[in-house]
């Protein structure tokens, strides 16, 4: 079902986009090519997985100024070194979307994983974002998301996103047993970019909030600026507190 709305007055854009580093699949690190892929999804809050370069003290690969010179403000996750997020989970906004509150937290499982948390002030109304970006193995998937979701029972109240590279390969029906309350939206493939097969970057949504559309971005050049294409979501608050399956574009 798709809910009618007025989209220009309530709906936000949000995207999530793994950047590897920023490096294409020329081998060419370019991040002015990565940003104009951002741009081009024409989102108002772009949560970003592997932002940050691998070796500490992990610099941005994406740099600040280049960030800003396009209008898009940095939120702050507590990151030494320069690194753009926590672990490479970074979020950027517009003007119109203010930090409320922001948080980190360290995931388990074998590899360094971590997800970062924003409370926001939004056109929409308030919103809870977080950025995930899962482990290889599925048991540690699992664990990774139910720690996320201890985390958010002890936070207030409020209409949540979960946004990143899942890394899973399988039904999402797996993940959402795990995640209790939030409702994986459907989408398209994402990875690898040049032809996509695996839908690894996806989003869900809890109570309060509904899906208008959502679809992945695949203009130039964004099938070599990454290994993943971005993925977006049109969402308003759901009429009712109830879910809406998105029309993808």
């Amino acid at each position: 079902m798709v809910v009618s709305f007025d989209m220009k007055a309530s709906h936000l854009r949000i995207a999530s986009y793994n950047l590897q580093k920023c490096v294409g699949l020329d081998l060419r690190r370019r991040p002015d090519r990565s940003l104009s892929v951002i741009n081009a999804i024409g989102a108002d809050l772009v949560v970003l997985q592997e932002a940050d370069k691998r070796l500490p003290p992990r610099p941005a690969a994406l740099p600040h100024a280049m960030i800003e010179a396009d209008g898009w403000h940095v939120l702050p996750f507590g990151a030494p070194g320069g690194s753009l997020g926590w672990h490479g989970n970074a979020m950027l906004v517009r003007q119109d979307i203010q930090l409320n509150r922001s948080s980190h937290l360290e995931l388990p499982g074998l590899e360094p994983r971590g997800a970062v948390h924003a409370d926001l002030s939004t056109p929409i109304g308030p919103l809870r974002v977080v950025g995930v970006h899962l482990g290889l193995v599925r048991r540690h998937r699992h664990l990774q998301l139910a720690a996320i979701m201890r985390a958010l029972r002890d936070l207030p109240e409020c209409p949540t996103l979960i946004a990143g590279d899942f890394n899973e390969w399988r039904a999402m029906s797996g993940l959402e047993a795990t995640a209790k309350g939030m409702t994986f939206l459907p989408g398209a493939p994402s990875f690898p970019s040049p032809r996509p097969v695996a839908q690894l970057d996806c989003f869900a949504i809890g109570p309060g909030l509904t899906a208008l559309r959502s679809g992945t971005h695949s203009n130039r050049p964004a099938r070599i600026a990454s290994d993943h294409l971005p993925v977006w979501v049109d969402i308003a608050p759901a009429p009712a507190n109830r879910l809406a399956a998105p029309r993808r574009a």
